[in-house]
């Protein structure tokens, strides 16, 4: 399984690298730190030229350069990334990020907790449901 990570705080990076180092199916998680790097990754532009297509992408909103919000829209806009399950993991409590990324199309939005193990637990638990549990489309 690949995941991206769409995530510019190193703290966070390290710990969602934690929390999938401790799965019991491998993962491979791929980190970019910024909306461009985020669209050419997924689109294997420049760097990322041989980059797999995710089965899952954990995308924050507040990015340098493009925001997630951005990276959402382009994301579910396109036919050829749009059935890639997007999970919006981020700080923001902003009803109307709520509303933008649901109207967007986002799978699902989650609040990042500001505590280490809750951080840990939520990751644990995405991976569980979108990795174990849900029937994703193929790569």
């Amino acid at each position: 399984m690949d995941v991206l990570l769409v995530e510019d705080s190193p703290g966070d990076v390290r710990l969602a690298q934690e929390a999938f180092d401790a799965s019991d199916k491998p993962i491979r998680l791929h980190v970019v730190g910024d909306g461009v790097e985020a669209m050419a990754f997924l689109k294997h532009e420049g760097a990322h030229k041989n980059a797999p297509r995710p089965n899952l992408i954990l995308l924050d909103l507040n990015l340098p350069i493009v925001d997630g919000r951005e990276v959402l829209a382009c994301i579910k806009k396109d036919a050829s990334l749009c059935t890639i399950p997007t999970i919006v993991l981020t700080a923001s409590d902003a009803k109307e990020d709520v509303l933008f990324c649901y109207n967007n199309h986002a799978n699902c939005f989650v609040r990042k907790p500001d505590q280490w193990d809750a951080f840990a637990s939520v990751v644990r638990h995405m991976n569980t449901f979108w990795l174990f549990m849900a029937e994703l489309p193929p790569s």
